[in-house]
């Protein structure tokens, strides 16, 4: 993950033709990610006023028998917010606000006298920002393949596609390296099976897709001819030369042709056709595309809130909303998506090495030229300029890239001002089933670590009891929370599981801006283009506690479960429970510079390579570490007492899980708080089946390489077919099938479902391979193994299914030849 040197379920909307209270889409999307509880309005102060508005209303009224639009009320909170004596209440009745453009709030939108502009869900209520349309009118286009085609006209185009609240999948063909040689143009291929490339239609609109150790990167295709895929520039330069690239990663992860009408092949895989404006896709066995919620999102962003410095827009809430249905198109221009980390990316023409093919696979000079230049990933709500903002209880889900987006450089906000963020407050949210990251704090070129005005210094950021879970669906080199140059930033008693890389990180720049800069980064020649700054950055007292952390770097490399860079005096890692992640992955990781950061009282229970990892290569200043009175599965540190003014003593290695009472306190109270349990647990409402147009497989609706520690270049075979198993003891029915394979392994998926009319609190699931394959990984549940019998029954947060829900466990297995599906699962619940 450094840059050093070494070797898809249920829906989202409702029918646009039936106008009623979430019932399918958002609502079932909704509870996938969590059950929610009614938003509760916040208490307001003084003498309120309130405002009504519905997705129908019109009118500037905006009074309860009459209420407004989202626009209209806008207007009116700018009438009345001049000299407040209370606050101001913008209600939102149930139903999808659909937006034809970003909401755009500034100064001018704020609160005033201490009041607050409060954007809140009417009681009982759960409206959607939405800034896709939905797609009817579905027909068969091909019924040997179970293609179905829908018309969404010409002139619009997109990355994502959310069918009934998950993304589905673009349709793609997984790609074997060793078949293609790189050249400064693009590349070349001769094995006689890809010669039907040559022959694609819509050749321009196709992507290769690279997934490295860190990097998730993306290059548009120019043509494809002669056995040779010419890429289009400045992207195929830009991914070609640095660290970890499409060419040569530190992992050789999967790797993809997308977006082309060939390559739809596959249940879950959809295409545009932007030419003819006719969007294609291929249901999964039981989908009935007469009800399905089909969501084309069209806006790159859902709210731009920022003023500027002078003036910031400042005390505004947004309560109870749900923030879906964006798609941001950077990726699909010349410029591809040049990952480098956890959503900041390389754009531009740079002085390139002309055999950058074989001097800068592992950085060079030229590289650190543009690495004071990198830009970052606009988020699709996005907060500049301003300060005392809330987000309390909102949900953030199917959205194209990092969903919340808070003081970051200004490349990366509409508003066209960056930084500037301070007492902003982010609660009780659920973030899920979305591209990217969750949230990204902070800058990370000159402005964010040493601003040129002091009112730039991003300060004083909360976030707390959020749930976070299932993103970086397709751009995989992300976390969860990341502030980068932050002052004050605090993460805590937040859920955090289901992450393609880490679970949780702070700080950014490896140390090469600190103070006196970085030795390491005076060998690699940056500071001829930048300058070596005499004090320190603006990171400083970030913390990172009391979370629940599991299940994470499931697809990625070189990664942990709570991650640092750089300096950050006074930080804090504490009261942190870290349960399992890939294998050979860190608990600890202190990247390049980490310096004067404590790390005490956390728990790491897993197959941890080390519990506590230090990199100190290159003559970095990563170092005066304190790592004390932690417990871990794992004994292996190279993080040690005296070295480098290191303060290590009192960690204590646990065996059999017979964790002491101070671990298990600390297991206890970590994650939410008992105020946000409620957004805790999975009751995912099933839809009544219906008959599927033809029989076909079920794989999963969202990417899935092969877990980090099996990558795959070649094919995967097809997902096996989805054996599902009769009500068993108490009315419990559990679902088989397999995600992904490749050469001796493969991911698989079960679906518990409570089918019987009373709630449930605990289940199992249990069943015989038939070729004797063994389960090495589980998340969402206990596994239990005995040769080829397997049992996983629930955990602790998903056991409780009301009528009619279901949950969803994951494994990974191994396997030798034949992967053949159980015959039958046994699903018994209490």
């Amino acid at each position: 993950m450094n840059h050093r040197d070494k070797p898809r379920r249920h829906g989202l909307f409702p029918r646009a033709a039936v106008l009623r209270p979430l019932v399918t889409g958002i609502a079932a999307a909704v509870a996938a990610a969590t059950a929610v509880a009614a938003a509760p309005a916040i208490p307001a102060l003084a003498a309120t006023t309130t405002l009504y508005v519905s997705p129908s209303g019109t009118g500037s009224a905006c009074s309860s028998a009459e209420p407004c639009s989202l626009d209209a009320a806008q207007t009116a909170v700018r009438s009345q917010n001049g000299s407040m004596s209370g606050d101001i209440v913008v209600q939102l009745a149930d139903g999808v606000y659909r937006r034809t453009s970003p909401l755009r709030f500034t100064a001018a939108d704020s609160g005033s006298n201490g009041y607050r502009v409060v954007w809140q869900a009417a009681p009982g209520s759960r409206p959607v920002i939405s800034g896709a349309r939905q797609v009817t009118g579905w027909t068969v286009a091909d019924s040997g393949k179970n293609i179905w085609k829908a018309s969404v006209g010409t002139g619009i185009d997109t990355r994502q596609l959310y069918v009934d609240g998950r993304m589905a999948t673009r349709a793609r063909t997984t790609v074997n390296r060793a078949d293609f040689t790189a050249t400064g143009t693009g590349l070349r291929f001769g094995n006689s099976a890809l010669s039907y490339l040559n022959n694609l239609a819509g050749q321009s609109r196709i992507e290769l897709e690279g997934i490295g150790s860190f990097t998730d990167r993306y290059v548009p295709v120019q043509s494809i001819s002669g056995n040779f895929i010419t890429m289009k520039q400045p992207a195929w330069n830009n991914n070609t030369f640095g660290y970890d690239t499409i060419v040569n990663p530190y992992r050789k992860g999967p790797m993809y042709l997308e977006n082309a009408y060939e390559f739809l092949d596959s249940p879950g895989e959809w295409y545009l056709n932007t030419g003819t404006g006719v969007l294609y896709y291929i249901p999964p066995s039981g989908k009935n595309m007469s009800t399905a919620d089909v969501e084309l999102p069209l806006l790159q962003s859902l709210v731009q809130l920022g003023g500027t410095y002078a003036a910031p827009a400042h005390h505004i809430t947004f309560s109870g909303i749900t923030f879906a249905g964006t798609s941001w198109l950077g990726p699909s221009s010349n410029q591809g998506y040049a990952d480098q980390q956890t959503g900041a990316y390389i754009s531009g023409d740079w002085n390139w090495p002309s055999n950058a093919l074989s001097s800068c696979q592992y950085g060079c000079t030229q590289f650190e030229s543009v690495r004071p230049h990198w830009n970052q990933m606009p988020a699709a709500v996005q907060v500049s300029a301003a300060n005392t903002i809330s987000f309390v209880r909102d949900r953030f889900l199917n959205l194209g890239q990092t969903a919340l987006g808070i003081g970051n450089d200004a490349n990366a906000h509409a508003s066209g001002v960056g930084l500037g963020a301070s007492s902003i407050t982010v609660t009780g949210n659920v973030f899920a089933y979305s591209a990217a990251g969750a949230v990204v704090a902070g800058g990370v070129q000159a402005d964010a670590h040493h601003p040129s005005d002091s009112r730039m210094v991003n300060r004083d950021l909360t976030f707390t009891d959020n749930l976070v879970h299932d993103i970086g669906v397709d751009y995989r080199g992300i976390t969860s929370f990341l502030p980068t140059y932050v002052t004050n930033a605090t993460i805590s008693h937040n859920e955090i599981y289901n992450m393609p890389y880490l679970g949780v990180a702070f700080g950014y720049g490896w140390g090469s801006n600190d103070a006196g800069g970085s030795p390491d980064y005076t060998n690699r020649g940056l500071y001829n283009y930048q300058p070596r700054y005499s004090t320190a950055t603006t990171a400083s007292n970030n913390k990172i506690t009391q979370n629940y952390v599991h299940d994470v770097m499931q697809q990625m490399n070189d990664g942990a479960c709570v991650y640092t860079l750089s300096a950050n005096p006074g930080g804090q890692i504490s009261g942190n429970y870290c349960l399992r992640a890939g294998t050979g992955q860190f608990g600890l990781y202190f990247d390049e510079g980490s310096r004067s950061i404590t790390a005490t009282n956390n728990v790491f229970d897993g197959s941890w390579w080390m519990f506590a990892h230090g990199n100190y290569q290159g003559g970095n200043n990563t170092g005066a570490l304190t790592v004390t009175n932690n417990w871990a599965s794992s004994s292996s540190t190279d993080v040690t007492n005296g070295d480098r003014g290191n303060t290590v003593y009192g960690n204590t290695t646990v065996t059999n899980g017979n964790w002491p009472t101070g671990a298990r306190s600390v297991m206890s109270a970590a994650g939410l708080e008992a105020a946000y349990q409620d957004i805790k647990n999975e009751t995912v409402p099933s839809p009544s089946p219906s008959p599927s147009p033809s029989p076909s497989a079920s794989p999963s609706s969202s990417p899935s390489p092969s877990p980090s520690q099996s990558p795959s270049p070649s094919p995967s075979p097809s997902p096996s077919q989805s054996p599902s198993q009769s009500p068993g003891g108490g009315g419990c029915a559990a679902t088989y099938r397999v995600v992904n394979e490749w050469p001796g392994g493969f991911q698989g998926e079960v679906t518990v479902r409570n089918a019987g009319v009373t709630a449930t609190t605990s289940w199992s699931v249990s069943w015989m391979f038939p070729s004797g394959q063994t389960v090495t990984q589980v998340w969402n549940g206990t596994l239990s193994q005995s040769g080829s019998a397997v049992s996983v029954s629930n955990v602790s947060y998903n056991g409780a299914l009301g009528a009619g829900a279901s949950t969803t466990f994951g494994f990974t297995g191994s396997s030798s030849g034949s992967n053949g599906a159980p015959a039958s699962l046994t699903c018994t619940a209490s």
